[in-house]
């Protein structure tokens, strides 16, 4: 058997995760391999359409599938992932810099509000105002 080089579409696996139900099928077969009637009793929907969402997961590549006997055994596939990983890592750098900036504002803001706080602590207090003239 030759060794080939695999590219996942990143369309189909932004598809087939954009839905709750397949990225909860992911994180149930992040524990292991699953035959498909034990992945459909942990979802409250019919077995039928746990069959369509692991098709549609099958096809992104998320999913592999083998038969043992009468059962299909459903296993996670990363590989595609990595695709999106890689996507979002630039955002990721997006959110550190802002986050970064974020913090600098809010450390410059404490400290300002802390330094305001301490000289209105040395601050002599002011006396009550002795009573007005001609008004008593």
């Amino acid at each position: 058997m030759r060794h080939r080089s695999v590219t996942y579409s990143t369309e189909a696996a932004f598809q087939a995760l954009a839905d709750p139900t397949r990225r909860a099928v992911l994180d149930l077969l992040r524990q292991g391999s699953q035959p498909a009637g034990h992945i459909a009793s942990a979802f409250p929907i019919s077995r039928p359409a746990i069959s369509k969402h692991l098709r549609l997961l099958r096809r992104a590549h998320l999913v592999r599938e083998r038969r043992e006997g009468r059962n299909r055994v459903y296993r996670l596939n990363p590989e595609p992932l990595k695709a999106v990983d890689s996507w979002l890592e630039q955002y990721r750098g997006f959110w550190r810099a802002n986050l970064a900036g974020l913090k600098t504002f809010v450390e410059a803001e404490y400290a300002r509000e802390s330094r305001a706080a301490q000289n209105s602590k040395h601050a002599p207090h002011p006396t009550p105002k002795t009573a007005r003239k001609g008004k008593e």
